[in-house]
């Protein structure tokens, strides 16, 4: 599948964005983060603004994106709809949490609001993850992995983007790093596990089957059907070659859960370099994201592809 720019910069920004939100409600619900009320609304209004840009990203693709608000009306049957139902409904009570934390009110309403914006984000990840994990056509996307692989990535850059802003802030936290390096290892086995399935497993369907033949006769290509590529091939049939692909899977590897891991362990051991660690961490995590949904498009193939 074409890797469409607008598409990647949503699925990371808008994922690390939910991430962050909801690891910063559940720690505000459990009791765990303890931080001032201005460092609280500073953390919701990040949160909400890598949200907010990530949604806005995936309109300009759209060739009427005046119209996507309609894609909601579908909610009963479409994940895409889904997705787009729940990601309004999550501003709905970060946004009353945020109010709580601007005028001092409702302060006893705090966990309830907080369960229910990490609630719906989680449920906005898993949705996002089901639009490409529910077609059938794409081999590579219909497979069980997909949706806990967008939610664990979510949560990965969610709790490496807390962490930093922590730092930062002054209030580094050993037990968030150690999620930080639990998370880098679980999401790098769960994307090892996939990669090895999608390689390994054999094709749902046949060149006979797509003509309509029975699989014991031979069919080659004589000649293309047409004399340049079209919209279904350069949409649907984007080719990587196989040596770049493990080229980049590679530096998304390194990039995205090895360095940070390291930068993490390092940042317990030195706590006197945790700053720029941590500055190194979340750059080298946001490529290796980016490089990460990259693939997940480019090494995607479309079904029709067996036409041409």
């Amino acid at each position: 599948m074409h890797p469409a720019y607008s598409v990647i910069i949503f699925t990371t920004i808008s994922g690390a964005g939910y991430g962050l939100l909801l690891l910063t409600a559940l720690g505000l619900a459990l009791g765990m983060l303890g931080l001032s009320p201005l460092i609280m609304l500073v953390l919701l209004g990040i949160s909400l603004t890598l949200v907010t840009i990530g949604l806005f990203s995936s309109m300009t693709h759209l060739g009427h994106p005046e119209r996507a608000w309609r894609a909601i009306s579908q909610w009963r049957s479409s994940w895409l709809s889904r997705e787009g139902l729940f990601a309004l409904l999550t501003y709905i009570p970060s946004g009353l949490l945020g109010l709580t934390y601007v005028f001092g009110i409702m302060t006893d309403l705090r966990p309830a609001l907080a369960i229910i914006t990490a609630i719906l984000a989680l449920i906005t990840v898993y949705c996002t993850g089901m639009i490409y994990a529910s077609l059938r056509t794409i081999r590579a996307w219909y497979q069980p992995l997909t949706s806990p692989i967008y939610v664990a990535l979510s949560l990965l850059s969610g709790a490496l983007i807390l962490q930093v802003f922590l730092t930062l802030s002054g209030g580094a936290s050993d037990i968030l790093m150690q999620l930080g390096m639990l998370l880098c290892g679980v999401t790098l086995l769960l994307k090892l596990f996939y990669w090895k399935k999608i390689d390994e497993a054999p094709y749902d369907y046949t060149v006979q089957q797509a003509l309509g033949f029975p699989d014991a006769v031979e069919v080659r290509q004589v000649e293309p059907a047409h004399t340049q590529a079209n919209f279904v091939m350069r949409e649907m049939g984007y080719k990587v070659a196989r040596t770049n692909s493990a080229k980049l899977r590679k530096l998304m590897v390194v990039l995205g859960f090895v360095l940070p891991f390291l930068c993490l362990m390092a940042a317990i051991m030195v706590p006197t370099q945790v700053i720029p660690l941590m500055l190194v961490l979340l750059v080298a995590h946001m490529i290796g994201l980016m490089v990460e949904r990259w693939l997940f498009f480019a090494e995607a193939q479309h079904v029709v592809n067996l036409y041409y």
